[in-house]
């Protein structure tokens, strides 16, 4: 399996991964844009947009001509709207190619956005949002990006407020897209068992002719803070969901393999630190984690849990002291081993659909403009030390950069400050 890249001359990029032996193709149109790219006044528009894309084309004008022609195939297909990238894809049986990427880049060119399915989307739309806010699992995660980065649009969530849903028009759809849907802006990724011939003459026949337009750009995010802070959501629940964040590394930075595998000694598998502590050993929560969440000029490492609401103090408590830990302990070797085999095992397997190549390589494209293959991830991940470990933790496992969102029966978040230190 090798990555190709090629430019258009109009600016487009193209990944194209032949599969030799694998039987299905994954075709991904990927986007530069997202919430990140709007103005208050239109947040949630790239997600609404996304949606629209699926309503019907000029060569096939409803949902339904599109769905019906995806699902003859038996193909899987959807989309996605990140902060700073959107996503369409169709996975199907690799003889389907040419007709699966037709509809992708179909959908992508030459949506229509007709203003009655645009009107009951809205009501779909709506009900997502209410749906999210109804799982506090989820919604715990919009919190903490609010908490962060506040009225800027690092913080306002990707699906927008309800306010701003119901008043879009079809205008603000064509605007946008005409602003942000632009070829170098735009990463195409085909994954499986085509040639590469075959991949680039398709991806020729439809991209190649489209003109270089300019693309809006995007503010940059601004961080400030000097204390922990905490947002609390009172909520009559059973469970009390819950995360806490330090703000960290953006994908660009050249140690973020040494912040990952920290996030896995703390969060990777069952025989991880928190999942023994949290779990086995004071038995108060059924899930944890710890990931880091990196972006073109912010990050954020996260520790995320559902714990007893009797108990929740304590836990917080637990999770400061585990990463005070590694701020004062090194990681012994054969821990560190494990974790490093977890990742690049784990890595391994992850990449044996055709979907998930297509997405490992087209989202280190579309973020950073340049491709590693999982070899070279791999290498980076080995090199960790575990001094570098200790270094990162005192890197950011700090005060100033401490965060924690809530959502459980709770009124004030100043009864949890005076235990948010590290």
């Amino acid at each position: 399996m090798k990555a190709k890249k090629t430019i258009l001359k109009n600016g487009l990029r193209v990944i194209t991964i032949p599969m030799k032996e694998s039987p299905t193709v994954t075709a991904l149109v990927l986007v530069g844009t997202g919430s990140k790219y709007e103005t208050k006044e239109i947040n949630g528009l790239s997600h609404f947009l996304e949606h629209m894309c699926f309503k019907g084309t000029l060569k096939r004008p409803t949902a339904r001509d599109i769905s019906t022609e995806l699902d003859t195939m038996g193909a899987q297909y959807n989309a996605f709207t990140g902060q700073e990238y959107t996503g369409y894809y169709a996975k199907s049986d690799a003889k389907h190619f040419k007709k699966i990427f037709d509809v992708v880049s179909d959908v992508y060119l030459n949506s229509t956005f007709p203003e009655a399915e645009m009107e009951k989307e809205k009501g779909v739309i709506i009900e997502e949002i209410n749906m999210y806010e109804d799982l506090p699992m989820r919604h715990v995660q919009d919190m903490i990006m609010e908490l962060l980065y506040g009225d800027q649009p690092a913080g306002w969530n990707i699906a927008g407020p309800i306010e701003n849903i119901k008043k879009m028009k079809r205008d603000d759809f064509v605007k946008y897209k005409k602003e942000q849907y632009v070829p170098k802006a735009t990463t195409v990724v085909i994954a499986g068992g085509v040639s590469e011939k075959d991949m680039m003459i398709e991806v020729k026949k439809t991209f190649a002719h489209l003109k270089n337009d300019k693309k809006s750009g995007k503010l940059k995010t601004i961080e400030k803070q000097n204390k922990p802070v905490a947002k609390i959501k009172h909520k009559a629940t059973d469970q009390t969901h819950f995360v806490l964040a330090f703000r960290a590394l953006n994908v660009f930075d050249k140690k973020s393999a040494i912040a990952s595998v920290m996030s896995g000694v703390l969060g990777a598998g069952m025989s991880s630190r928190l999942f023994h502590k949290l779990r086995e050993e004071m038995g108060v929560c059924y899930y944890v984690r710890a990931n880091t969440d990196p972006y073109t000029d912010h990050g954020v490492f996260q520790i995320s849990s559902g714990v007893d609401n009797k108990r929740v103090k304590e836990v917080i408590s637990a999770i400061l002291v585990e990463c005070e830990k590694l701020k004062n302990e090194l990681v012994p070797e054969k821990e560190l081993a494990k974790v490093k085999e977890m990742f690049t095992a784990g890595m391994k397997m992850g990449l044996e659909a055709t979907d998930d190549v297509a997405n490992f390589y087209g989202g280190q494209e579309i973020m950073v403009k340049k491709i590693e293959s999982p070899e070279d991830k791999a290498k980076k991940i080995k090199a960790v030390t575990s001094k570098q470990i200790q270094a990162m933790a005192k890197q950011i496992f700090q005060n100033n950069k401490l965060n924690l969102a809530l959502i459980g029966p709770f009124n004030d978040q100043k009864e949890f400050l005076p235990i948010l230190k590290i």
